[in-house]
């Protein structure tokens, strides 16, 4: 008899409908999978097998064929052991399946050996795309069946096992409905609800400003100074400046995480921008993504949020190669013989580096033991096109005695986030595109020059050599501060944000653009 029954295979951040047929003949009992079934999948047989078997099922023995159709598309991971145990079920003990099987629901979940239903990675996408083919909703198991339940208007039926998976198959039974869970703000990779504040860092005006204008447009930002200035401190309190994300932004963060399998159990849409800040001894698949069952990277784990690299220069120079065409594109494809994936990867770059290998090049402290050649080997170690990309960049000075044991709090988290939110608005109500991300046609529509801005820009450019990208930039920046005063562009504008490309000086050893 020839069952059939409804799952998916999640490609990339989407999922696709998998029809799994299963044929069960008389001969000798042997099972064929085909359908470009990775090893999981053809070592599946034994489990589900077994799994039948110790859910006490009368099983007799045939010559069992299983096509995972479209034939074309690659399938991978243990998410088709329910619905092929349940094929198996339905064809040889010729059971009619009916519309449950073939039209509602799509089913999907890892078996182990005693029946018992286990989560598997990607069920957003898999709900999300019942939904869109106008289906009931999807069985899985009850680790991943809230993650479910937040896609709208769709049922999460949990099946804790594969008996009640079949009875509920067979209209004998049914299955609990999982409801949406209550969503959170809480921060991505950190166990406190509220991210750092601010109000924490003494002094670091010129630091504190560029993270205010980096996430109102979304400017790159690299933080440049000597060991113990406040860099890392000052970038992580970017997360807690950032506006929360939008509907459809939360939905790709989320679908990103429950493809890799980071959604906390029980978690809603993640609604608070993410912050990934990976160790510089990862690899270049770490950073983008890949390996033998392709996933998303920091670079798209990090995706309408932060990624921010410590200690930059130590980072591979292959590793930080990779960030360049994701950092004008806004997405990553990974190609494989097997096929592509493409994973969005729109995030704001926060960066931080030692202006030499001893860290004490402009320390005025205490003096640098590196020679001239070790502090161009070192800053070379990060490329110029890279550094091309970094809006801001932004020289962080050792703070004096006077800053440091001074009882004077800077300004809350709180406060610059609702200057933040103000100046989105207005690139909202412009077009929906944050500064950060205009092309050079927009530029020329929203930032006027006046003759003043001119002669700077002139300058600039003659003096310190500024590439075309560099332009591009300070006129992103420029237009930035022109919204976080809610004021049309003028020169001061334009000043503010040259300082930002050329701080460089040769005392503190900060990257020109």
């Amino acid at each position: 008899m020839l069952a059939r029954i409804l799952s998916a295979a999640v490609v990339g951040i989407e999922a696709r409908l998998v029809e799994v047929q299963v044929d069960a003949a008389p001969g000798l009992p042997v099972t064929r999978t085909l359908g470009l079934p990775d090893k999981s999948i053809r070592e599946s047989a034994d489990r589900v097998f077994t799994a039948i078997h110790n859910c006490g099922f009368l099983f007799p023995s045939k010559r069992i064929t299983i096509n995972l159709a479209p034939a074309d598309l690659p399938k991978a991971g243990s998410g088709f052991d329910l619905p092929v145990a349940l094929g198996m079920l339905a064809a040889v003990l010729e059971e009619p399946c009916g519309v449950v099987a073939l039209e509602r629901y799509l089913w999907v979940g890892e078996l182990t050996l005693e029946g018992a239903v286990r989560s598997v990675r990607g069920i957003l996408p898999v709900a999300l795309e019942a939904r869109r083919r106008g289906m009931a909703g999807v069985v899985c198991a009850p680790g991943v069946a809230a993650e479910a339940a937040v896609v709208a208007g769709l049922e999460a039926r949990v099946a804790h096992t594969l008996q009640e998976a079949w009875a509920f198959l067979r209209g004998k039974a049914d299955l609990p409905r999982a409801l949406p869970p209550v969503e959170s703000d809480e921060r991505l990779g950190r166990r406190s609800k509220s991210p750092p504040d601010l109000a924490d860092v003494k002094g670091q005006a010129m630091g504190r400003r560029a993270l205010e204008i980096a996430a109102a447009g979304e400017h790159n930002l690299l933080f440049v100074g000597p060991p113990g200035a406040g860099k890392t401190m000052l970038a992580r309190r970017l997360p807690g400046i950032l506006p929360p994300l939008s509907n459809e932004e939360a939905l790709t963060v989320s679908c990103l995480y429950s493809v890799a399998g980071l959604m906390p159990p029980g978690a809603g849409l993640i609604r608070a921008a993410p912050f990934r800040a990976p160790h510089h001894t990862a690899t270049p698949v770490a950073i983008a993504g890949g390996g033998p069952h392709v996933r998303p990277g920091e670079l798209s784990l990090a995706c309408h949020g932060v990624l921010f690299l410590d200690e930059l220069p130590e980072f591979q120079r292959g590793t930080l190669e990779t960030l360049r065409q994701p950092l004008e594109d806004g997405s990553i494809r990974i190609d494989r013989a097997r096929g592509s994936v493409q994973y969005p990867s729109r995030f704001l770059l926060a960066a931080a580096m030692n202006p030499c290998p001893c860290g004490l090049h402009g320390d005025p402290r205490r003096a640098c033991a590196c020679s001239p050649p070790q502090v161009t080997r070192y800053r070379n170690r990060v490329s110029g096109p890279l550094l091309d990309r970094m809006d801001l960049q932004v020289w962080v000075p050792v703070l004096s005695a006077e800053d440091l044991m001074g009882s004077r709090r800077g300004e809350p988290s709180a406060a610059v986030r609702e200057r933040v939110l103000r100046a989105r608005r207005r690139q909202n109500e412009r077009g929906g595109v944050s500064n950060g991300r205009l092309d050079r046609k927009e530029l020329d529509e929203r930032v006027p020059l006046d003759p003043a801005s001119r002669r700077l820009l002139s300058d600039a450019i003659t003096r310190f050599g500024l590439s075309a990208r560099a332009y591009d930039r300070i006129l992103r920046m420029a237009l930035t501060i022109s919204d976080l005063e809610e004021a049309p562009v003028r020169a001061g504008h334009i000043a503010e944000a040259i300082q930002y490309r050329v701080l460089d000086r040769e005392a503190a050893g900060a990257p020109v653009a």
